[in-house]
């Protein structure tokens, strides 16, 4: 008899070890002969009943996904609004999973993956359908609650310190009689875990990132620049590293695109960065460089942290185990146990916790002056970037990536209709 199909699909936006916890999924799944299939493109890949069948990889090439970034299967920023709201999207999906005899559900991504996965268990258990759905964690904002961090996080998070230190060293030999004032600029919403991970670049207050600007503190421009001013006077040059995500005391985002929202309904935001500058530059009279690393900070698979790699691969393989038991409508978190050495496990955690809760930075983890992160956050963000993730090199000198190319399932069903 038939145990059915476990069906795995990436949501939002990639990272640099996403791959890695299908990876995971996908030999721990043939090791249990559970056979997968992968959305295409997410949710919107099995709406439109696209979805490949991962029985073609071989054990080397499910292997090689590891140490491959972005989605290999292609992600989405697709969102599902409640069960009476969009009830027909809701039952076509519930047809795709009868028609292929798809019995587990493993959504890979953040808060709004989570919230959808806990959708479509709840909707399969008020239809009577054998549904188990498990949500897999992944986001560079690192803003999942309960769990100690994100897969991706810790990656990002190496890149930007690292980026950071580099960029400071390069500042500060031409600073005399060029650039006075560097800004970075790092993802983050609502909540500044990329930009605290930048302050793992210095270690003494005279040490690059300078100035670091949370979205949890509000943006105030008289104060900025008078702490940019003070650093230039005191050190030569400032770093300022600001989140995405800062918003002005009128409640508004600092780089806020007018009137532009993204698929989530989110608002689609400018650059925080090049505003800055031109405050800098305009107010103060200094010479300022920007930048946006934007998909280079969750894409650089060659700076992933080792940490990040064992934390990704461990959620998807328990997110199999934790479907294959029947825990429905819960995703496997990591457990800090301590800190140095840093010790982790995994637990399940009901969806009802976590979808649609952010976890911001705590105020014991930003300095008093707002501009900096304390001991508490450095003890916290160290062990996350630990390790360098090899990427295997190819005989031209660059990273060796995997891109599957997969057969589509047959469709069973008539098209969808959005």
């Amino acid at each position: 008899m038939s145990k059915g199909r476990l069906l795995y699909a990436q949501s939002g936006g990639v990272t640099a070890v996403i791959n890695a916890s299908a990876s995971a999924v996908l030999a721990q799944a043939r090791a249990r002969r559970i056979p997968v299939y992968a959305g295409k493109n997410g949710i919107l890949g099995i709406l439109r009943e696209q979805m490949f069948d991962t029985s073609v990889l071989t054990s080397s090439e499910i292997k090689a996904l590891a140490h491959t970034p972005g989605g290999a299967f292609g992600s989405c920023r697709y969102k599902l609004k409640s069960l009476e709201q969009d009830a027909a999207q809701y039952q076509r999906l519930l047809d795709v999973f009868k028609a292929h005899d798809i019995r587990f559900f493993l959504y890979n991504g953040g808060n709004d993956s989570a919230d959808t996965a806990l959708k479509i268990s709840q909707l399969a258990q008020q239809s009577g359908y054998a549904l188990t759905c498990v949500a897999v964690p992944k986001t560079v904002d690192n803003d999942l609650v309960i769990t100690d961090c994100c897969p991706g996080f810790g990656s990002a998070a190496r890149y930007t310190a690292v980026s950071v230190l580099e960029a400071a060293i390069d500042v500060e030999a031409m600073a005399e009689t060029s650039t006075k004032v560097f800004v970075y600029e790092v993802m983050g919403r609502h909540a500044g875990w990329l930009a605290a991970a930048a302050g793992l670049a210095g270690e003494t207050a005279k040490d690059a990132p300078h100035i670091i600007l949370f979205p949890e503190r509000i943006f105030d421009r008289a104060v900025f620049l008078a702490k940019v001013k003070e650093t230039v006077a005191s050190i030569g040059y400032c770093v300022v590293v600001v989140s995405e995500g800062v918003k002005t005391p009128d409640g508004k985002f600092l780089a806020q695109a007018e009137g532009s929202v993204d698929a989530f309904g989110h608002s689609q935001l400018g650059g925080a960065a090049p505003m800055l500058a031109g405050m800098v530059k305009d107010a103060l009279g200094m010479k300022v460089h920007w930048t946006v690393p934007d998909y280079l900070q969750r894409s650089a698979r060659h700076l992933a942290s080792q940490v990040d790699l064992d934390q990704a691969m461990a959620v998807g393989k328990a997110a199999v185990e934790l479907a294959l038991s029947g825990n429905n409508g819960v995703m496997p978190a990591i457990i800090r146990t301590a800190d140095a050495p840093y010790r982790w496990h995994i637990d399940p955690v009901p969806l009802s916790r976590i979808a649609n809760v952010e976890k911001k930075m705590p105020d014991a983890f930003i300095r008093k002056d707002g501009f900096g992160i304390t001991a508490a956050c450095r003890r916290y963000l160290a062990p996350l970037i630990q390790g360098q993730a090899a990427v295997p090199l190819g005989k031209n000198g660059l990273p060796v990536h995997f891109k599957p190319k997969l057969p589509l399932v047959k469709k069973k069903l008539k098209a969808w209709v959005k």
